[in-house]
């Protein structure tokens, strides 16, 4: 999945602007579905398989877009203002490249007379695209930018930008790849506009009237010097009992650790304090969805230098395959 991954990762999508990544994923994924859309607001929706023996109506979406900055004001100098895209945080900012939707890259810097003792406000920092004055400078009121960082191979750990959640998307790639035939009706939904509010999974799932929704996105890790969570790299996915927007369906998760029992397939119980994914979004929809999420252990969320476990990776594929491949043990 080594190129799959860093070719996502390298691709440009904060939220509102996914063109570039869906783009990518639909080529990816037009051999292995029987059909797929674009909705109003972007979601891409592939379709696999049809409701049958028992099987169910299935959503399983993955986010397409990432956290990124947008051009608030052009100083007379040419330097960019800038706010947030997103859960950006200004401590991973300060030296950091972006790129903006148009090509230009920048850097990120501080005000001069700012203390260097404590973290700046956000409306403090600057990007620094080479101009020299606000009539050259090619970035407008506006525009979106990127984190612009390669992809590293650490081995047994992959580090990029956006990981959250263009694992995810990868996962399901590969879930779509190997899923030769499922009873079930099953529609991966490739999401918009999640760093915002989770908006494009709400739409999606109210005209796909799922049965069960799962999200399939990060969470975080405590495997690292002051972590407190319960949930580490290297020792499988993490299945959600609850998060900051949402309680996963006591029935999802006996469902999601039964199937992994029986395989042998390491997993983790997650329960993460602050933060949420689409499963939230889903779960709400119509009169309701028993919802849950397969979450990829990933430590440094959110900012320019996600890590995660190649073998957490794998194994989220092979759950999510047999999940999706027999009919659900309830209805």
């Amino acid at each position: 999945m080594k190129s799959l991954v860093e070719a996502l990762t390298q691709t440009f999508g904060p939220s509102g602007y996914e063109g570039a990544i869906r783009e990518r994923v639909q080529q990816e994924i037009a051999p292995f579905v029987d059909d797929m859309r674009i909705d109003a607001l972007g979601n891409l929706i592939a379709r696999k398989g049809r409701a049958q023996n028992g099987g169910q109506r299935i959503v399983v979406a993955a986010h397409l877009d990432e956290i990124g900055l947008i051009a608030t004001h052009i100083e007379e100098r040419g330097f960019v203002r800038f706010t947030s895209i997103g859960g950006v945080m200004v401590h991973t900012l300060i030296g950091g490249r972006v790129r903006f939707v148009n090509g230009i890259a920048g850097v990120i810097h501080m005000d001069q007379d700012e203390p260097r003792d404590s973290f700046p406000k956000l409306e403090k920092l600057f990007i620094d695209v080479g101009a020299t004055s606000a009539a050259d400078c090619p970035v407008r009121v506006g525009d979106m930018a990127a984190f612009e960082r390669p992809f590293l191979d650490l081995g047994r750990r992959w580090v990029a930008k956006s990981m959250d959640d263009r694992i995810g998307v990868a996962v399901m790639i590969e879930t779509l790849r190997t899923l030769q035939e499922t009873p079930n009706e099953v529609y991966f939904v490739f999401t918009v506009q999640e760093e915002v509010g989770t908006r494009g999974a709400a739409p999606a799932a109210f005209g796909l009237e799922p049965q069960v929704a799962l999200a399939v996105d990060v969470t975080r890790t405590g495997d690292v010097p002051g972590g407190k969570m319960a949930v580490a790299l290297g020792k499988g996915p993490a299945i959600k009992i609850l998060d900051s927007g949402m309680i996963a369906d006591p029935k999802v998760v006996e469902w999601m650790g039964g199937v992994a029992e029986r395989l042998g397939i390491p997993y983790q119980r997650e329960v993460l304090v602050g933060g949420t994914t689409d499963a939230r979004a889903m779960q709400l929809v119509r009169a309701g969805v028993p919802a849950g999420c397969l979450s990829i252990p990933c430590r440094y969320i959110h900012s320019p230098s996600e890590m995660v476990d190649v073998e957490d990776v794998q194994h989220s594929v092979r759950l999510l395959h047999a999940l999706l491949s027999q009919p659900l043990p309830f209805s």
